[in-house]
């Protein structure tokens, strides 16, 4: 499920933490990796959004296998979902590489659970299945550079024609989803979580020890 934030900050940092050193600091320290203010519980899988040096990247925030609270509704049973950071949703050079990434990650994970492009929906198209809550992402931001879920879809189609990826986090590949496994104020737990990872085959995971 294909989500996007509803909001004018394309920064990873703000929905992404603590700085690994590659996001750059939140200096409001809101960002989803803690309990939220208003008491509600959510939680995706991924974002998709800047860096601190401007470049895009993927975040995976939760294991792809894992249940996730980003539908509200049955389809946080069943679908992975994941967040592209909205800008002002004027800037086509912006939308065009988070795009790109989005389409890039899909067929990933496509390829990871044998899945097609026919798997694939937008929030938006899970509240008329009645799998999701009534919010209108991606389809608001997509349309106004001239594309939706079905041309999406069709270009995760062709992705997945190319034929095997480049970019599983355990192949070495030439890119890498960061994985963001938590923050521990124990040493000890850090390193056991680390290593689990690791030999997991996410090469790039980390902790933050504090």
């Amino acid at each position: 499920m294909v989500h996007s934030t509803g909001a004018n900050n394309p920064n990873l940092k703000r929905y992404v933490g603590p700085d690994d050193g590659l996001l750059g600091k939140n200096q409001y320290n809101n960002h989803w990796n803690q309990p939220r203010p208003d008491g509600r519980q959510v939680c995706v899988h991924a974002f998709i959004g800047k860096l601190k040096d401007g470049s895009i990247a993927t975040y995976q925030t939760l294991p792809w296998n894992h249940r996730g609270w980003h539908a509200g509704g049955d389809a946080n049973n069943t679908h992975i979902g994941f967040e592209i950071c909205e800008d002002n949703l004027t800037d086509k050079t912006y939308f065009n590489k988070v795009y790109k990434e989005a389409v890039e990650l899909a067929a990933y994970l496509c390829r990871q659970y044998k899945l097609t492009e026919k798997n694939i929906i937008g929030h938006y198209e899970g509240y008329q299945k009645k799998i999701a809550s009534n919010h209108g992402d991606p389809r608001h931001w997509f349309s106004k550079h001239g594309k939706s879920m079905d041309t999406f879809r069709a270009d995760v189609k062709k992705e997945l024609a190319k034929g095997t990826s480049t970019s599983n986090p355990s192949t070495g590949g030439k890119k890498l989803y960061r994985v963001q496994i938590g923050a521990y104020s124990v040493k000890k737990n850090a390193d056991k979580q680390l290593e689990k990872a690791k030999k997991a085959g996410f090469k790039d995971a980390f902790v933050k020890y504090e």
